[in-house]
C-alpha cells in the first residue's frame, strides 16, 4: 500500500483522503486552514457530500487518515503527493495558480531534505503547460532534479458534486500525463484496482482534457435548454425528444462527428441548421448557441483559406472538391469554397477529386456538375499526382490512399492536411502541417 499526502483539503482533497484511504493507504491531509486540518485530523469530512462520513470515519478508525499543517511532515511521511489547491477565474477568464504555486514551493522545500524519489501529482484543474512550470519551481526551491530526484504528473479529477465518491471510485477513464517511468508506474499501480482504463498521454493533452470536458457539458446543458425552449412554443414535449435523441448512439450520443479537421457541408446539416433556427425565429425564442453554429463553420473555413494563403505559394492543389469522401454532392461543400476563395484571389489552382472523376465518367451527375461548378470542372486532373506535380502547395481536404506516399516522394511540395492521413509518420515531415493538429 502506498503512503500519500493531499495538500488541498477543498472538495477533491476531502473525497480524496477518504477514497484512498478505503484502497487501504495512509493518507495524511495537508492544508494552510487550521479548521480543516483540525476536522481531517479527527476522521470528519470537510465538505458536505453523499458517503464521504462514512468513508473518513473508517479510514480514521483504521489508522490510515491524518493531518498536518506542515507540508515537511505530510512529504516525509509520503511517496505520493496530490496537489488537489483552488485554482479560481481571474478576472480575465483565465486559472488563477497562485495557491497551486505556493504549495508546490512548499513541497520543493520539504524535498532539500528528501532523498527518496517522490511523486507530485497535480489534481487540480490547471492551464496546459502548469507541470512544466510546477516542476521548475520546485527544482529551483528544492535544489532537486526533476526525473531524477522527484517527477511531476498530471492526473485531472472528473467528480461531480454529489455523487464525488462514487466517481472517484468508478472513473470512466484515469487519465496519467507524464513522461516519467517510475512516476507512471507508481499512478498506474494507485489505480489498477478500479478496473477503468488508464489513459497515459503527454502532461498538456491531460491538463486541457478537463476544460473540454465540462465545456462540453455546458454546451449540452444550453443546447438541451434552447430545444426545449422551441418544443414549448410549438406544443412539443421536449423531453421525449431529447429521449428519442439520446437513444441514437451511433451518431448522436458517439465519438462520430468528435473529430477535429475540416467544416461541415452538404444537404442535411446546413439546411436542417437553418430550419430549427427559423422556427426558433418565427416563435421569438433567443437560440444564441444554434445561431453560432453556422457563423462557426464559416470561421474554420477562412481559417483554411487563411493557412493556404500564408504560404505565399501561387500554385495550389486542392485534393477533394465534394462536401466529404465517397460522394460527388457538392451541395455546400467547404472544399469548394475553399478553392473558389484562392481562385478569385488570383492563385493557381488544380484540383483532384476520385468521386467527381467517376461522374464526369459515368455521367451519372453531369448537368448537376455543368450547373454548379462550371468554372471548376476544366481544373479537375486525373490522378493526384498531376496536381501534386503542378503545385507548390497542395490542400488535403478528403482521405485519399495514395496521399502519404506523395508527400513522401515530393519533399518541396508543401501539404496542409484538413482530414489527418492515417498515417502518423508523415506528421513529422518538414513538408505536412496539420490543420488542427
Amino acid at each position: 500500500m502506498a503512503s500519500i499526502s493531499i495538500f488541498g483539503l477543498g472538495y477533491v482533497g476531502c473525497v480524496g483522503i477518504g477514497c484512498f484511504a478505503k484502497l487501504g493507504h495512509s493518507v495524511i491531509g495537508c492544508d494552510v486552514d487550521s479548521n480543516k486540518v483540525a476536522r481531517i485530523a479527527k476522521g470528519l469530512p470537510t465538505i458536505v457530500e453523499r458517503d464521504i462520513e462514512e468513508l473518513m470515519k473508517e479510514g480514521y478508525d483504521a489508522g490510515l487518515i491524518t493531518a498536518t499543517m506542515s507540508a515537511e511532515e505530510a512529504v516525509t511521511k509520503s511517496e505520493i503527493t496530490f496537489l488537489c489547491v483552488g485554482t479560481p477565474n481571474a478576472r480575465d477568464g483565465q486559472l488563477d495558480t497562485t495557491y497551486l504555486v505556493s504549495a508546490a514551493r512548499s513541497i520543493g522545500v520539504a524535498l532539500r531534505n528528501k532523498t527518496l524519489f517522490h511523486t507530485v501529482v497535480i489534481r487540480s484543474t490547471v492551464p496546459p503547460g502548469t507541470n512544466a512550470m510546477i516542476a521548475r519551481e520546485i527544482e529551483k526551491v528544492s535544489g532537486r532534479v526533476v526525473n531524477k530526484d522527484f517527477a511531476v504528473v498530471s492526473n485531472p479529477e472528473f467528480l461531480r458534486e454529489g455523487s464525488a465518491v462514487k466517481d472517484f471510485l468508478n472513473p470512466p477513464i484515469t487519465v496519467i500525463g507524464s513522461q516519467n517511468e517510475v512516476a507512471v508506474k507508481t499512478l498506474r499501480a494507485l489505480y489498477e484496482p478500479f478496473g477503468s482504463e488508464i489513459a497515459e498521454v503527454p502532461e498538456k493533452v491531460a491538463e486541457i482534457i478537463k476544460f473540454v470536458n465540462n465545456s462540453y457539458h455546458a454546451l449540452k446543458v444550453a443546447f438541451g435548454n434552447e430545444v426545449g425552449a422551441i418544443c414549448k412554443t410549438l406544443g412539443i414535449d421536449s423531453h421525449m425528444v431529447m429521449n428519442l435523441f439520446c437513444k441514437d448512439t451511433s451518431l448522436n450520443i458517439s465519438p462520430y462527428y468528435f473529430k477535429p479537421g475540416f467544416a461541415y457541408g452538404g444537404s442535411c446539416l446546413p439546411k436542417d441548421l437553418k430550419g430549427l433556427n427559423f422556427l426558433a425565429h418565427s416563435n421569438n425564442v433567443k437560440v444564441p448557441i444554434l445561431e453560432s453554429i453556422e457563423c462557426s463553420n464559416d470561421k474554420h473555413i477562412a481559417r483554411a483559406i487563411e493557412l493556404a494563403k500564408s504560404y505565399g505559394c501561387k500554385n495550389v492543389g486542392v485534393i477533394g472538391l465534394t462536401f466529404k469522401a465517397g460522394t460527388d454532392d457538392l451541395r455546400n461543400s467547404a472544399s469548394t469554397r475553399l478553392a473558389e476563395a484562392l481562385i478569385g484571389a488570383g492563385y493557381n489552382v488544380s484540383i483532384f477529386d476520385r468521386f467527381l472523376n467517376i461522374a464526369r465518367e459515368k455521367e451519372t451527375n453531369l448537368k448537376d456538375l455543368n450547373k454548379r461548378i462550371p468554372h471548376l470542372l476544366p481544373l479537375l486532373k486525373v490522378n493526384s499526382e498531376e496536381v501534386v506535380k503542378n503545385s507548390s502547395l497542395v490542400v488535403i481536404t478528403v482521405r485519399n490512399p495514395e496521399i502519404p506516399e506523395l508527400i513522401r516522394k515530393y519533399p518541396n511540395v508543401r501539404f496542409i492536411d484538413l482530414d489527418r492521413v492515417k498515417d502518423p509518420s508523415v506528421e513529422t515531415l518538414s513538408n505536412y502541417e496539420g490543420f488542427c493538429w
